[in-house]
This record gives C-alpha cells, structure tokens and sequence, in this order.
C-alpha cells in the first residue's frame, strides 16, 4: 500500500502539469449550465433533486433504470452510463456505495474518462478508501480534468433537506467552483486539503456515529431495563453531559423520535452494511497508520455482525433492536 500510495503522489506531481486549472476556474459563478449526476440511491436522488430545485439542468443516470424514473419526471435527462453524462456535462457529482463502484464509474468501458472534456470538474461524494480517491485523482488529471472528493454527512434526513455537511479535499484553486454546486446540496461545505482529506474526515466522523450509536442503543436498552420510560430516559440525556447526536437527533429506539428510522421498523436511513463497509475503511487506515482504534474496532465487528444476523438493509440505528434479540436469546 505504501509503494502504491508513493506512486500516486509522484504521479499526481507529474500530472498536474497536464491541467489547465482556467479551464475549470474560468466558469462562471452564475453559470446554470447542465450539472450530471452519477448514483441515484438514497443518497444521489435527493442530492439530485436539489440541484433541480435551484434550477440547474441535471444529466443523470443510474446503474439501476428504475431509480430514474423520478428525477426524469421532475424534468432531469436520464442517459444510459457515465460516459454519456461526462459527453453533455463539464461538471459532475458521484455519488456511489464503495471503491469498486467509483473505479468503474470512473476508468471502466462505460466510464466518465471515456468522453470526459479537458477541464472538466469532477467531484465524488461516496465514502471511499483515501488512497482509491487519490489513484482516481491520477487518471482524471491525466485527462486534463479535475476531480475532488467531497464525502457527506447527514444521512437521508439532511440530503432531502438540503443540510448536507461536505467534506472536501483536492485542488484548493477549485474549491470555489466546488462550493457553487454543493451549498445547492448542503449546509456545510468545509476544505480539508488535498485529495483524500476529505475520505479522511468522512471516515473519522463515521467511525465516532457507530461508536455512539451503540452506547446511545446500549444506554437505552439498560434504561428500559432498569424500568425507564424511553422517551423520559432520552430527555435526561439530551439535557446532560451524556447528550449526542444518536440521542438527541436519530433515537434509536422505535416511538421515542418521529421522522427517525427507528420508527419506521429502520427503514431508510443509512444501512447497516453501508456502515460496516465504512468502519472497514476506517480499520484498514488505521492499521496502515498503526493507530489504536478498539472501540472502533468492537464496533466494526458489532456491524458485521447484524449483517450476518439478517440487518445488513436496515438502518445502522438497528443496533438496539439487535442487542434486544440478542438478550432475548440469553433469557431462553
């Protein structure tokens, strides 16, 4: 990992000689020019949908037809692969479930890189290993494009909304041009640095949401236990020093929140399995970087588990009802 990541870092120097960065910076703020869109799940169709709202035309497509057929209502062009869309459009957003997915979207047969235009913007919201995000990086700046990646947070709840929070890392000169398109999206567009810092925070804040998600789920679950009523239990919390976002924002047990997953049976949300893959992210760094994660790593190993026990699709808040099952197992 080390070599490749070395590579990648001469690469990217050799590379950037290649772009002609007032080919991207030169566009204009007010610009509404076509935007594409790359990954239409429960994550990139309401990110979608926002950029229709504040009237950019979206050029969109999606590895599954059936996850179209909204957007297109609402006015967006549906094109058959990402090449297509980077043929029609100069700036793209993706947003896709794991590194394989990115590297195909970007560099396979059907990909962005096939038809990409020089100086083309290019940013990628999936939460992905760092070093794919930089080899990636290699490639389109290879192509006379930029590309940054900007991961979010917020979940579902918050790209409906528009509340998303963006985590950016590339090319600090593109950042502005960057940041027109993902207020449309997002509430918070923060610069991390160069390419990769972005996955890095992303990956950080995942790490702490599954750590407190499970002591929020284990809290309660004691609570309800010791005789508690649920929602008196999360009101003390959320007026003491035990307050978090698992407690105060995304409760996970079912009938103390409304609008949260825990009481729609977890459904929506962000995926158990969806949260694994992140927490094995975060357990891959920190072993390269020889950093002592063990919450981390117990949570990591919680996750996988509930994907093994029948989880993996619903919300990651699910967690409580899994050491609820758990404990009725014990008691037969």
């Amino acid at each position: 990992m080390a070599a490749v990541l070395r590579r990648s870092r001469k690469l990217w120097g050799r590379c950037l000689k290649h772009v002609d960065y007032t080919l991207v910076s030169s566009r204009s703020m007010a610009s509404k020019t076509p935007v594409g869109f790359v990954g239409l799940g429960n994550m990139g169709n309401p990110m979608a949908k926002n950029l229709l709202k504040h009237g950019y035309p979206v050029i969109a497509t999606d590895i599954f037809p059936e996850s179209c057929k909204e957007l297109q209502e609402l006015g967006a062009q549906i094109v058959d692969n990402p090449a297509e869309v980077a043929d029609k459009a100069d700036r793209i957003v993706t947003m896709l479930p794991s590194s394989p997915n990115v590297i195909e979207v970007y560099t396979g047969p059907n990909g962005i890189l096939k038809k990409v235009k020089k100086g083309s913007l290019l940013i990628d919201s999936s939460t992905i290993d760092p070093a794919v995000s930089k080899e990636v990086s290699v490639a389109v700046e290879k192509m006379g494009a930029v590309f940054m990646d900007a991961p979010v947070s917020g979940g579902v709840g918050a790209a409906t909304t528009g509340k998303l929070t963006f985590m950016v890392g590339g090319v600090e000169e593109e950042f502005t041009a960057a940041q027109e398109l993902l207020t449309c999206m997002g509430a918070n567009v923060v610069y991390c640095g160069a390419v990769g810092t972005g996955q890095a925070a992303k990956i950080c804040n995942n790490m702490l949401l599954a750590i407190g998600m499970i002591g929020t789920s284990e809290t309660m679950n004691l609570g309800i236990r010791l005789g508690l009523d649920p929602k008196l239990l999360a009101k003390i919390l959320n007026m003491s020093s035990g307050r978090c976002w698992s407690s105060d924002t995304y409760n996970p047990v079912p009938g103390v929140m409304e609008g949260v997953p825990s009481g729609n049976n977890y459904q929506g949300g962000f995926g158990t399995q969806l949260m694994a893959k992140d927490l094995g992210l975060a357990q891959a760094t920190a072993t390269n970087t020889k950093t002592p994660v063990p919450l981390g790593s117990l949570a990591h190993q919680i996750y996988r588990m509930m994907c093994a026990r029948g989880y993996a699709a619903k919300d990651f808040s699910s967690v409580f009802q899994f050491l609820r099952e758990d404990e009725k197992e014990e008691g037969q």
